[in-house]
């Protein structure tokens, strides 16, 4: 069983040495928000796809707004998850109020390892080790080392970013809090050991020790079932669900922006998951003082996302038990009661078809798609055969911190990715027409 006070640690991953409470206004979970928001990875983000190509005439998410509202409905989730605890427990730790600033810190680094283009990117990373050139090194990796690049995976890439020292940075990474780097690692579990059917995992091989130091640290279990795994962080609930909120109810109100989905639909799904009361009031009362379909769609998805941060906290609170044993399978969304349940079920269903397949999603998957496979070709090409002129010209254009020069081939690729994956969707498509010809820099 974890405990509430070890879970919560401030000590600081690559700084332990240094462990002090300081005493400046400020607690060290909200420095770790405070040191994210102003990093260049996530400022990165706002030019990051999330679903939907970034703005044309109609502003929709980028991976940057999406983080910051995560964070916000994270931070809510957590306090209120805080509320119920301090009702149910006499014995909690003092420091259980700070949930709210873990929660939210690791809300904003939660999609800093996906690679430009969406989830067309962590897929194009994937396969071309898979199915194309990329094979070619199996048989110069582990087995475990294959499967980190078969499967890649952006939450395992985000914790890669957080704690691994680049060449010339400072050990620890972005010197975090232990606790917040475990409250982002929704699948506690190397990529060898991940389920076939979906190949997440949490950290690749060069991170193992690190996630194994900060489990430690937080007295986390192994998994009951799977000893291969460990079980989740209880905080990583509360991430997960705030992801799941802002992603599913977000995304309707973008392809509504976009006209993918008409007012009625939009009005219909969001509706459902009100009261009858509330219901009433919004068509009888809201609606007539608000004539704007934009803002009425407005209210109502803050009014759902009021109900669901509610739900999932309460969720969180009766499963704690659970959780803390390690036996809770279930994100807290699939737990929801009803009628949120099928609420978020129909969201679900209409938007594989209205958004995430529509014409305007599918093309820019495979443009990003065709851009990173083609960068990933050219540039690990180019670590192979170091010594080609072409090679150098390309090697010459990588930030030194990535250490294309290791003599470890599983570290030349993984250096690779970490400068794809850093990329911004614009910065990707601007070297993939560089390195085809396709445009010059102005002089």
């Amino acid at each position: 069983m974890m405990e509430w006070n070890k879970l919560l640690s401030s000590k600081r991953f690559g700084m332990e040495q240094y462990h002090n409470d300081k005493h400046d206004g400020r607690t060290e979970f909200q420095r770790d928000y405070d040191r994210l928001i102003f990093s260049s990875p996530f400022r990165r983000l706002q030019n990051k796809t999330q679903v939907f190509p970034l703005p044309g005439s109609v502003f929709v998410h980028n991976r940057l707004t999406h983080s910051l509202e995560v964070s916000c409905v994270g931070r809510s989730i957590a306090n209120e998850v805080t509320l119920q605890l301090r009702a149910k427990h006499a014995d909690l730790p003092r420091n259980i109020d700070e949930i709210g600033s873990i929660v939210a810190a690791a809300c904003l680094a939660h999609d800093l390892g996906n690679p430009p283009f969406g989830h067309s990117g962590e897929n194009a990373i994937a396969t071309y080790f898979s199915e194309e050139k990329g094979a070619q090194f199996q048989a110069q990796l582990s087995a475990a080392q294959w499967a980190d690049f078969i499967h890649f995976e952006g939450n395992a890439n985000a914790f890669r970013l957080l704690t691994n020292q680049f060449k010339g940075r400072r050990e620890g990474g972005f010197v975090l809090t232990y606790s917040t780097l475990a409250s982002i690692v929704k699948y506690p579990y190397e990529s060898q050991y991940a389920d076939s059917s979906k190949p997440k995992f949490g950290f690749f091989q060069t991170e193992k020790s690190a996630f194994e130091r900060v489990a430690s640290e937080l007295g986390m279990i192994r998994h009951p079932e799977f000893p291969n795994r460990y079980a989740r962080h209880p905080l990583v609930y509360l991430v997960e669900a705030a992801d799941d909120i802002c992603y599913e109810i977000m995304d309707i109100e973008d392809a509504f922006k976009l006209r993918l989905l008409t007012f009625d639909e939009t009005k219909t799904l969001l509706l459902a998951f009100l009261s009858k009361e509330r219901q009433e009031r919004a068509l009888n009362d809201v609606f007539k003082m608000v004539i704007d379909t934009n803002e009425q769609i407005a209210y109502l998805r803050s009014a759902v996302i009021g109900n669901l941060i509610s739900a999932c906290a309460t969720t969180f609170v009766e499963n704690e038990e659970d959780i803390l044993a390690g036996t809770f399978q279930k994100s807290l969304i699939k737990k929801l009661p009803e009628p949120l349940q099928t609420a978020y079920a129909a969201c679900a269903k209409i938007a594989v078809p209205k958004i995430y397949k529509s014409q305007e999603v599918l093309d820019i998957e495979l443009a990003g798609y065709r851009i990173i496979s083609e960068l990933l070709e050219t540039l690990i090409e180019a670590t192979s055969n170091p010594t080609k002129a072409y090679s150098k010209q390309i090697l010459d254009r990588i930030p030194p911190q990535y250490d294309t020069q290791s003599t470890n081939v599983y570290n030349r690729i993984q250096a690779i990715l970490d400068y794809i994956s850093g990329m911004t969707d614009i910065y990707a498509l601007d070297l993939y027409r560089k390195i085809n010809g396709m445009s010059l820099p102005t002089l």
